[in-house]
């Protein structure tokens, strides 16, 4: 059992322990509740696009690889502009995230939408996100394992992962490769979702309720973002089993 877990237990049956909870589960709700507007601003990003089709051919062209190289930038100075700057600074890390999301994300839906007539699949894609993306983030709330360890593993997997699919892209050009390193992408962010989950909930146990807003910031921005890569691979896996 982990240090966090017997902080935790500790708490628990006591009148400390029942403000704790109910301040455990407002603080999760926060982080969830800024995940999902962060979500719904990127749906309405990629309805952006699919209303402009005209749009969509600039942002799938080189002007793709700014949000692309933004979104990078973003995951290694957004934690520590949250964590570490003014609310205000928090607050416009994570939006910014979220926006080069959107633009990275809305000509792909687009296109799907417009011109290869599947709609259905960027639905499908989304629900089948969601499922995932809830079930794993359940067990990564509730499970008494400590999946600390992992972190390290999940990491190294990703950067791999990450440099597979730039090859892929720039070289390869491989529907194959694209297919098996979708599956991979799906598998280890599943991993993720239950590992952040666990982490962003050890963030309050650890630190009693503490700053909780940009606790709960930071954690939507690690969700966030995880869900995301899940769904633009589910995306790809369904948009190639279809072909």
């Amino acid at each position: 059992m982990s240090e966090t877990e017997r902080l935790y237990r500790k708490n628990q049956g006591t009148t400390t322990g029942v403000a704790f909870d109910e301040g455990l589960r407002k603080y999760m709700l926060g982080v969830y509740n800024y995940m999902a507007m962060g979500i719904a601003a990127t749906a309405l990003v990629g309805l952006f696009f699919v209303m402009n089709p005209g749009l969509t051919a600039t942002f799938l062209g080189p002007v793709k690889w700014l949000p692309f190289i933004g979104i990078l930038g973003l995951g290694f100075l957004a934690p520590r502009m949250i964590m570490g700057g003014s609310a205000v600074m928090a607050q416009g890390a994570y939006w910014a995230y979220v926006a080069m999301w959107g633009l990275l994300i809305g000509p792909v839906v687009s296109v799907y939408t417009n011109s290869l007539g599947m709609g259905m699949e960027v639905v499908k894609a989304f629900f089948i996100t969601a499922s995932v993306f809830a079930a794993m983030s359940l067990y990564g709330y509730t499970t008494k394992k400590d999946l600390s360890p992992m972190g390290k593993f999940l990491f190294m997997a990703s950067v791999g992962l990450l440099i597979a699919i730039l090859v892929n892209a720039f070289i390869f050009q491989s529907t194959l490769m694209s297919f098996v390193t979708s599956g991979l992408v799906v598998l280890v962010f599943s991993g993720v979702t239950a590992w952040e989950t666990q982490m962003i909930k050890n963030l309050y146990v650890q630190g009693a309720g503490e700053q909780n807003n940009r606790y709960a910031i930071f954690g939507a921005f690690a969700l966030y973002g995880t869900f995301v890569t899940l769904f633009i691979h589910i995306l790809n896996i369904l948009g190639l089993a279809r072909n």
